[in-house]
């Protein structure tokens, strides 16, 4: 009998607990109980990092900032010129946003690092658009590097500006059909090879030419192919056609001791980086003291400190000179700013107008739309820059008959040297 009371006592004990249970709200588990599903990563060792100045610059509210997006070489090789556009297109911002803003927002510079790499590059852009939602882009400053990206940009429709990318597919594809959503602010290669070739042959009368030239590199490469083309058509003598691989090659003295005994008068070094600063360097020790270089715009003043003296009189094509009077504020304004004299001053100059050209895209279409803002780009017609006037030709999104501007090193720096216009 004792056992039958016990049993019907645990009996009511579990019914009890049972109905108790059904009445009590379940509490949450503790935060390390929870279990996150997390979207897989790509490796940190492919995305392109964002600035450190960039993730410390939130808006307040998105609704209340218009972002445009910027990749910039600011470590590798490129750092020279990545460092300078960052601070210039941040300083344009913040001159925009001191007058008002933009349709009453304010600008805000989303930077990334692509770290000379392409994949990096990809991957900036597409986190720009599709995670920090910018209505434009600027960079890069290697056709390289823009032609990896324009896939990204046309197919998820923001449109980027290069800021001395000149190979001819940063704007049109391998049919010569424009990509309608990219876009540069310099001028193009064949441009450029032509004014190289030129003032090469009718300027300075050098009508024996070598090229020593990055075999790796889209620019280099194309700048080339440009140059040989006009340089025979004003009746140059092609005497020596060679090539190196950036990043790896840093002995030129086999191929400048092969042009030396070819009897070149001038050498023509259509590349960017320190390998030209090394190969001036090298030429001057071999003896080759008579020989005349010209470049085209990846001229960069670090260059000095690896060539030295072997930089006095070379020349270099470029979009703008230092001196240019109209350009006097900006170096005023980014030597208060930054406390530096803007060295990099071509990469400068255009990272920081490419910032007021998308402005005055923004204006004129009205509200900050991917799909109008690319609309207003193409249809840029005499807009006054800081460097420039440009009117973009839709066919191809390029702009019309830049003048070139010749600089010629002197007195360790780059100097005006005139303009030039086949």
């Amino acid at each position: 009998m004792k056992r039958n009371w016990m049993i019907a006592i645990v009996v009511l004990v579990v019914v009890a607990g049972y109905f108790f249970m059904q009445q009590t709200p379940q509490q949450p588990p503790k935060q390390d109980e929870v279990k996150e599903v997390k979207v897989e990563e790509a490796p940190k060792t492919e995305e392109a990092p964002k600035t450190e100045e960039a993730k410390s610059e939130e808006p307040k509210a998105a609704e209340d900032t218009i972002k445009i997006g910027h990749i910039a070489a600011l470590t590798g090789d490129w750092a020279a010129y990545g460092q300078t556009e960052q601070n210039a297109s941040k300083l344009a911002a913040d001159e925009i946003n001191a007058n008002g803003g933009l349709l009453g927002k304010k600008v805000e510079i989303v930077v990334y690092d692509f770290r000379t790499r392409a994949e990096d590059a990809v991957n900036a852009v597409r986190r720009m658009i599709e995670e920090d939602k910018v209505v434009a882009i600027i960079g890069a400053n290697g056709s390289g590097i823009n032609i990896a990206t324009a896939p990204i940009v046309n197919r998820l429709g923001v449109s980027q500006i290069g800021t001395v990318t000149s190979n001819p597919l940063v704007t049109v594809d391998e049919k010569g059909e424009v990509r309608p959503y990219s876009f540069r602010i310099c001028f193009t290669d064949p441009y450029q090879g032509r004014l190289i070739a030129y003032f090469a042959a009718k300027e300075l009368a050098k009508m024996k030419a070598a090229v020593l030239y990055d075999v790796g590199s889209d620019y280099s490469q194309g700048l080339r192919e440009f140059f040989i083309e006009s340089y025979k058509g004003y009746g140059g003598e092609m005497v020596a056609d060679l090539g190196f691989r950036a990043g790896t090659d840093v002995d030129f003295r086999a191929q400048l001791t092969e042009i030396r005994d070819k009897g070149a008068d001038v050498l023509v070094l259509p590349n960017m980086g320190k390998e030209m600063a090394l190969i001036m360097k090298q030429a001057r020790e071999l003896g080759m003291k008579d020989i005349v270089f010209v470049g085209g715009d990846g001229y960069g003043e670090f260059m000095w400190e690896i060539a030295g003296e072997a930089m006095e009189g070379s020349y270099w094509i470029n979009h703008v000179a230092p001196e240019d009077p109209a350009m006097q504020p900006f170096f005023a304004a980014y030597k208060e700013k930054y406390n530096d004299e803007c060295k990099e001053f071509v990469n400068g100059v255009l990272g920081y107008d490419a910032i007021y050209w998308i402005a005055d895209a923004i204006k004129r279409a009205g509200q900050a739309d991917p799909k109008l803002v690319r609309d207003a780009l193409a249809s840029t017609k005499d807009l006054k820059l800081h460097h420039a006037t440009i009117t973009i030709d839709p066919k191809d999104n390029n702009p019309v008959d830049k003048d070139g501007i010749v600089l010629i090193a002197k007195d360790g720096k780059g100097q005006f040297f005139k303009k030039v216009k086949p």
